[in-house]
């Protein structure tokens, strides 16, 4: 009987601690959001993931000196990959000439979102300035997915081809995750080479030079002003006020090609409007 009972007793010893563990965290605490942000970058959740690092920059927490780099990076990301479909299918309606329409449809549509992601991540940047003085960026997230390839859908689009809704989609997904992918590759020094910039980010949470990543902020920031150039959104000031922070955060940096070739872009800009 005493046996029988002392192996009941370890059986719901041994149930009892194979089910604890550490407490689920409480929802709308800095631990939910960034465990949230984790998870759906992973998922290839761009606009839920932008959400939750949102929340975490709003107060000071243990979490908002790593949220505030990965935010950058991914808004400035998403931004560019709407500029860049909304670009493609606006020479696609020019070849089509038989059925301009759906082109033009989509192109207003992708620049309408690129403009709310600028500003989003104009925002967000501006209140990084004021925070962050640290000499290192830690980029505490994993490497992102994607391929540096062109998206062949789009490819197809700025011929004039018109896409299927399911290829748009498509279309629409690899843009934006090839465009997060590039200005991660930006943000660590390695433009272009995601092979270099893989490397980097295979510890985890590599250090960056600050210089290395405002660079790379800069040259977002100048991409992003050309949608408001005079046959897109036409809104100078804006241009203007992106080239301004552009040259700003630029004018301090290490010289280098990038730095003199960026800054010459910058100037014609300013100079054009």
């Amino acid at each position: 009987m005493h046996s029988r009972l002392h192996s009941a007793l370890a059986l719901a010893l041994f149930l009892t601690s194979c089910t604890s563990g550490p407490p689920p965290v409480q929802k709308g605490t800095p631990p939910f959001y960034w465990q949230a942000a984790n998870e759906t970058f992973a998922a290839g959740d761009f606009e839920k993931t932008t959400e939750h690092l949102s929340q975490l920059i709003k107060t000071q927490n243990e979490f908002t000196a790593r949220a505030f780099p990965w935010s950058l990076v991914l808004s400035a990301g998403v931004a560019n990959g709407y500029l860049e479909l909304a670009d493609t299918f606006e020479t696609g309606g020019r070849q089509n000439k038989a059925n301009p329409t759906p082109f033009r449809r989509l192109t207003s549509d992708y620049r309408g979102n690129g403009n709310q992601r600028v500003l989003h991540f104009v925002g967000q940047f501006q209140k990084f300035l004021e925070t962050s003085k640290d000499e290192n960026i830690v980029l505490a997230f994993p490497f992102p997915t994607g391929s540096a390839a062109a998206v062949p859908q789009l490819a197809r689009a700025g011929s004039g081809v018109l896409l299927l809704e399911n290829e748009v989609a498509t279309a629409q997904r690899r843009a934006i995750e090839r465009a997060v992918l590039m200005l991660a590759c930006r943000a660590v020094g390695a433009p272009e080479d995601t092979a270099k910039a893989r490397e980097v980010f295979k510890p985890g949470s590599p250090a960056i030079p600050r210089a290395t990543f405002m660079l790379a902020m800069a040259g977002a920031l100048y991409n992003q002003s050309q949608l408001y150039v005079s046959n897109r959104l036409d809104q100078p000031d804006r241009l203007k006020t992106l080239c301004k922070i552009a040259g700003d955060i630029l004018a301090p940096l290490p010289d280098s090609k990038e730095k003199k070739d960026l800054d010459k872009k910058i100037q014609a800009a300013l100079k054009a409007n």
